[in-house]
């Protein structure tokens, strides 16, 4: 990536070895321009930087990173070593703690989710300094049109850039004399078939209901299967693996993600659910290079996008990553929309695969080693 101050060698965590996707886009571009352009005295704060493209290029400002996915961190730590930047000049904090500086300048790569957005912006306002910039960047085909409603709503009046490269920036100024209210609560609802409330935080899978993928892996979920070890993998609000711990009290769960989020809001539910009840909760890459107990079940309801790319490059990191944390006769219990094709993707790692359950948009897969 060639940029105002510098050029980068960047790649995607994990890696494109397709070659198609890049780390960084034009949108990254733009809010590098901006920020030179407007320099801040103070090291700027980056928020939901991607594959560490803005992190890295304003190395020399030892800016603050401030982010929810564990991949997007690794990125990070990966293009800093690439281009013999020292990861010490820099800050990172995830989306479960704020960051500790007052800032002047804000970059920030606008989220899929709105809810994210929203909570993201209530939580950086007491953090600016007077007369602070948030500059917003997205590709015009990911804007949400409302993304400039809230950066008015939290931050203050905003101007809308020209187009550049299909990229637009959203210029916001604080406005100290806003008293913007916080956003409305979390959705909760019920578990099918339990009395177990699941709350939702901001920018968490399945947020206003459960989806019809899960709903289709819950009645396959193990019953009855002892001190079982049961991983939820890409847990999400853990729905998968409090169904499985509600039908067998002696499990032992683990649940991971890459999203801090999800693995707070996994566990907040667990919590409710269980009290004191034993559990494992893991942010990180999936259980690439597992360090755990090997599991008797694996329960999956994979994710067929990365940010706004969608393929199924996260799915097979996942399905190549359970075949290693599986026990010998351990099981991988899979979701997935018909077309995408898992029963020919499993077959890469696993020698039983067989078809569980139907619906008429998503199929329930079982794979054994």
């Amino acid at each position: 990536m060639t940029h105002p101050l510098d050029t980068l060698s960047l790649n995607r965590y994990p890696e494109d070895r397709s070659g198609t996707l890049v780390a960084a886009d034009a949108a990254d571009r733009y809010l590098l321009q901006q920020a030179v352009a407007t320099p801040s005295d103070t090291p700027p704060l980056v928020i939901n930087d991607s594959f560490g493209a803005l992190a890295c290029a304003l190395h020399t400002q030892a800016p603050h990173s401030w982010g929810d996915s564990w991949l997007a961190w690794q990125a990070l730590q990966d293009n800093l070593l690439a281009n013999q930047l020292d990861p010490a000049g820099m800050h990172f904090f995830n989306s479960q703690t704020l960051p500790t500086g007052t800032y002047q300048q804000v970059l920030l790569r606008i989220p899929k989710s709105l809810a994210l957005l929203e909570q993201q912006l209530y939580q950086l306002r007491p953090l600016l300094a007077p007369g602070a910039q948030v500059i917003a960047g997205a590709m015009l085909k990911h804007l949400p049109p409302s993304a400039g409603d809230l950066l008015a709503k939290y931050i203050g009046p905003y101007q809308a850039s020209l187009a550049w490269k299909k990229a637009r920036l959203l210029t916001a100024t604080l406005d100290p004399d806003l008293t913007p209210p916080a956003p409305r609560q979390d959705p909760r609802y019920t578990l099918e078939g339990t009395t177990i409330e699941l709350d939702n935080f901001p920018g968490v899978f399945s947020r206003e209901r459960l989806d019809v993928g899960t709903r289709a892996l819950l009645p396959q979920l193990p019953k009855d299967a002892g001190n079982s070890h049961i991983i939820d993998l890409g847990c999400g609000n853990g729905a998968l693996g409090i169904m499985a711990a509600w039908h067998n009290p002696e499990a032992q769960l683990t649940f991971v993600d890459e999203s801090w989020a999800a693995v707070a809001c996994a566990e907040h539910n667990f919590r409710q659910a269980f009290g004191q009840r034993p559990a494992d909760f893991r942010v990180r890459d999936g259980v690439q290079q597992w360090d755990g107990a090997p599991a008797d079940w694996i329960l999956c309801n994979p994710p067929f996008h990365q940010q706004q790319v969608i393929g199924d490059v996260i799915a097979r990191r996942l399905f190549a990553g359970s075949r290693r944390a599986l026990k010998p006769e351990g099981c991988l219990l899979v979701v997935g929309n018909r077309h995408l094709g898992y029963h020919q993707t499993l077959k890469r790692n696993f020698s039983r695969v067989e078809q569980v359950a139907s619906h008429p948009k998503f199929v329930v897969l079982a794979a054994r080693l």
